[in-house]
């Protein structure tokens, strides 16, 4: 299929997103409520697919955040450029000192484990991120100047706030005028929207948005969510009947949105915090495309596989134009993602591909 993706000497990056960068504090194998000690990573939806992208598949990507201007806020610094995401785009709000008008974002985030689920708790409000408004971001200088030849964002990021989702609309539109593809991962997060005018204003929202997308990317739930969809038989298992009406959705979807031109859908079920089955599946020129079952998935960390199936989905359309090397991509990255701590993947390409092809887990010496 051809996206019709600017030529990569054309732009600076191969990929820029647009998202909340957080510190993620993980009590390891304790709970958050019980831990004395903290092992802190950065995270954040749209971040950990720039971060994938780079430190996985060797793209040139950015992130466009912001952060206050203190310790913590330099200590997220660090960690994207750490990840080989560049930082320039960071915009820096003033401390006041104490984080009563502008803070940095925190994450606690318990893995789970058997019959134990995962469980995040956020701290994140009044963040610097959460006070983007249009017009704080030179979009035309980012991609028409120096350009860029994808553009990913998501729902986690536009339910922020009021002035979040304004924002997403203004890079959105940006990000067309100069011919860049967009992803989006609709990603709903009840916790956010609920003081945010509920799951109503979520779909106002992201059908608003939908429109300016290429490369639409969520799971059942939030196509159900965020757009307003039905899925028949959403509590199956991965079997015939669960990917039919997957079909069923996805291409009333693709009626209903004719801008798409890739649609993006992860396939679990939870057996346990640790067991899952685990798939993607994906729809482009008027099929369906889906990746081999990964039954009875071990699981160290789930948090981040969505993440890390966008940004092995978007690697595979970009680098080959195949959807279903894309979507093998996608499923198979969000597959290692989780058997590390943290959001963000430590696979490389190497790996990646292994598993695509079969490869086992055998001691490698």
């Amino acid at each position: 299929m051809d996206l019709n993706l600017k030529a990569k000497e054309l732009c600076m990056y191969d990929e820029i997103s647009l998202g909340e960068v957080m510190l993620r504090l993980d009590p390891g194998e304790y709970r958050v409520r019980t831990a004395r000690s903290f092992r802190a990573s950065e995270g954040g939806g749209e971040y950990n697919v720039a971060r994938g992208l780079a430190k996985c598949f060797g793209l040139k990507t950015a992130v466009v955040t912001a952060l206050a201007n203190n310790d913590i806020g330099y200590l997220i610094e660090e960690m994207i450029d750490a990840g080989h995401v560049d930082s320039r785009f960071i915009i820096w709000k003033d401390f006041d000192g104490i984080g009563r008008s502008v803070r940095n974002g925190l994450n606690f985030t318990e893995r789970g484990y058997g019959v134990r689920g995962a469980l995040g708790v956020s701290d994140r409000a009044n963040t610097a991120t959460s006070q983007l408004k249009p017009g704080d971001i030179p979009w035309d200088y980012i991609f028409g100047e120096l350009g860029a030849r994808w553009f990913h964002t998501g729902g986690i990021f536009a339910a922020l706030s009021e002035t979040t989702a304004e924002v997403v609309i203004e890079a959105v539109k940006a990000a067309k005028k100069y011919g860049t593809i967009v992803s989006y991962d609709l990603n709903y997060r009840p916790s956010l929207w609920d003081g945010n005018g509920g799951q109503a204003k979520c779909q106002e929202v992201n059908k608003e948005l939908a429109k300016y997308v290429d490369v639409m990317i969520g799971n059942e739930e939030d196509f159900i969510a965020c757009l307003g969809f039905e899925v028949e038989g959403s509590d199956s298992d991965l079997k015939e009947i669960n990917i039919d009406s997957y079909k069923k959705m996805i291409n009333t979807v693709a009626k209903t949105y004719p801008n798409f031109k890739v649609i993006g859908n992860t396939l679990r079920e939870v057996k346990t915090a640790t067991i899952n089955d685990w798939a993607a599946i994906c729809w482009a020129d008027g099929e369906i495309y889906k990746s081999r079952d990964y039954k009875g998935l071990e699981i160290l960390d789930r948090v981040g596989g969505g993440d890390s199936f966008a940004s092995g989905l978007i690697y595979g359309l970009m680098e080959t134009g195949d959807p279903q090397k894309a979507v093998e991509y996608g499923a198979a990255h969000g597959a290692l993602a989780m058997t590390t701590p943290g959001d963000t993947s430590m696979a490389r390409k190497s790996e990646v591909e292994k598993l695509m092809s079969g490869g086992s887990a055998r001691v490698q010496r």
